[in-house]
């Protein structure tokens, strides 16, 4: 049985395809677009996906939405409705779209995919839910689904049962943890569900001084994790903005400017809506387990990709096991539509875990191959000893590194298949990958990918962080890797197994050889604005835009000093085009 689930027409759209409940593969539109966070229909990964299976359309027996417009559309309409005339702006742009396109979704996925079988619609949350429990290594787990808003859900408390999922209580718009969030990012100059990891990233740097103001005057919160926002502060439920008025009146000036200066008032900002959210998010998680009795608990939504506070869950929560679902956003919502439709709807027994988070493109050494030789770009092919000793010499020469094999990554995170790679003991290193490679804020930390069973020597976590959602401290005696320890002597690890990822594991496993050290730096392979790599030749342009000294292509490496100028005036990219 072939199910085909799409997420689209908000933000980050995504197409996964699963064969009797099993991924064969998933990725996310932007990677083939080039546009960030591209929320057209995913005619691309759609391509993608039904190739890597070797099926048609014809050969799909479902296809699932993430959402249900129509509810979605209700709640649009009733909340300009209540806010008229303040709406009137926000209302006369929105509501085109929505008549235009948005409510059509059925017949425009029948349209595009030129399909003729069921078209099976299902809650935003119960996408995000069933994208963490139903993959998950759980028999019975708790779910926790929190982000900005789907239909009217802002954050919903589920139990999982075998190949059923239940979700009992929510919160519902205008207040919503996620748009609180966002509010922050739009107020200190970062761009609304796009850059809220800049505020988590920011926060260290200062300090929690306005919890009180925020906890007194913006929210009210109840043991359970239910809250309500004062909303007189806020504009997004009317207007264009996020915050009014009186928000700049309470915080001590307009929105920051972006590209400007952050000054100490906008780090203790940042500082503070991150200790709101990590306490929203802890007496959710305590609430949920004493209503649950679970001791395991799956996560998704925007929210949960905020790995501080997924450190202190594990950390100070109740829980003994935590999963979060590695596209925890709006692209996992595809994953989720399909799972929930095999296992809840069609009542099929849940049998696979998901291994790994690595389902999108590869290319084999024969396409790298050629398209290396047809272009004239020099390179060196060796063999997998050799490629693995060379770079784990490179990278302790302090040279930064583009790592590039296997399957993309589906998420936000690149995991050691999309990487730029770097030596962590270098403390200069965190500035020159900022600055030279990603063309980004200095404040913005780097992870560390670690050997697994070396993990705990280095970092104080006691589980595995196969999918770096998870932020913990760096052991005192271990600070010697500065360009990976935050400010506050934290970090964002990846623990790398070698059944995950042999060559990845194997690379590192070489560097800790070479220098006694088990960890690298691994940041995502792109330049600031632009989404990972999906190509060898996306890989390519990146390495020559920017001042990374080598590149490996599969088995290939490529040195920046032999190279030959960029020629700008060439389509690098066709070669590797879908149809």
């Amino acid at each position: 049985m072939h199910i085909l689930g799409i997420s689209a027409f908000y933000h980050d759209s995504a197409a996964c395809l699963l064969r009797d409940g099993e991924i064969v593969a998933a990725a996310s539109e932007e990677r083939f677009t080039r546009k960030k966070h591209d929320s057209d229909f995913p005619e691309h990964a759609v391509n993608f996906v039904l190739r890597e299976a070797g099926i048609g359309v014809g050969d799909l027996d479902y296809v699932g939405f993430y959402d249900k417009p129509l509810v979605k559309f209700e709640r649009i309409v009733t909340t300009y409705l209540s806010t008229f005339p303040r709406s009137f702006r926000s209302f006369s742009k929105a509501i085109p779209l929505w008549l235009g396109e948005k409510l059509w979704t059925r017949h425009n996925i029948k349209r595009d995919l030129e399909f003729e079988g069921e078209v099976l619609f299902i809650q935003h949350h119960q996408s995000h839910a069933a994208s963490a429990f139903m993959v998950s290594p759980f028999e019975e787990a708790a779910v926790l689904t929190v982000d900005g808003v789907g239909e009217w859900a802002t954050a919903s408390y589920g139990l999982g049962k075998g190949n059923k999922l239940e979700l009992f209580k929510e919160i519902r718009f205008p207040h919503s943890l996620g748009l609180l969030y966002s509010a922050f990012t739009y107020y200190l100059g970062f761009k609304v569900n796009s850059a809220e990891y800049k505020v988590m990233g920011a926060a260290p740097y200062g300090k929690p001084v306005y919890y009180d103001l925020i906890m007194d005057e913006l929210l009210t919160l109840r043991e359970d994790g239910s809250f309500k926002l004062n909303m007189k502060y806020f504009a997004y439920d009317y207007g264009l903005r996020m915050t009014n008025r009186r928000f700049d009146k309470l915080f001590g000036g307009p929105p920051r400017e972006p590209e400007t200066r952050l000054e100490q008032r906008h780090w203790d900002l940042a500082a503070s809506v991150q200790k709101v959210t990590e306490e929203v998010v802890l007496r959710m998680a305590r609430h949920l387990h004493e209503v649950t009795g679970q001791e395991n608990l799956c996560m998704a939504g925007g929210v949960a990709l905020n790995c501080v506070a997924n450190g202190r869950l594990l950390r100070e929560g109740p829980f003994k096991r935590l999963f979060v679902q590695p596209a925890a956003g709006d692209a996992g919502g595809a994953l989720g539509v399909a799972s929930f439709i095999y296992h809840h709807i069609l009542d099929h027994e849940r049998k696979w875990v998901m291994p790994h988070a690595y389902w999108g493109p590869g290319y084999s050494t024969d396409e790298i191959r050629s398209y290396l030789v047809d272009n004239g770009i020099k390179h060196h092919e060796l063999d997998r000893e050799e490629l693995v000793k060379r770079t784990a010499r490179l990278i302790a020469d302090q040279n930064v590194v583009g790592w590039f094999h296997g399957r993309m990554e589906f998420g936000p995170r690149a995991l050691g298949n999309r990487s730029i790679l770097a030596d962590a003991r270098n403390p200069d290193n965190k500035d020159v990958v900022n600055h030279k490679i990603k063309f980004r804020e200095s404040f913005r930390p780097f992870a560390p990918s670690v050997l697994r069973e070396r993990c705990a020597d280095y970092f104080e976590l006691d589980s595995e962080s196969p999918y770096m959602l998870i932020v913990a401290q760096v052991r005192p005696d271990k600070r010697e890797i500065p360009s990976v320890t935050h400010l506050d002597g934290s970090a964002r690890i990846q623990t790398v197994a070698r059944e995950q990822n042999p060559l990845y594991y194997d690379l590192i496993k070489a560097f800790d050889d070479l220098t006694g050290c088990p960890v690298i730096i691994n940041t995502s392979f792109n330049v600031r604005g632009e989404p990972i790599v999906c190509t060898p030749a996306d890989a390519y342009l990146c390495f020559m835009r920017t001042n990374m000294d080598h590149l490996v292509l599969d088995r290939f490496l490529l040195d920046k000093k032999e190279m030959e100028p960029l020629r700008e005036d060439v389509d690098w990219r066709t070669q590797f085009e879908l149809d």
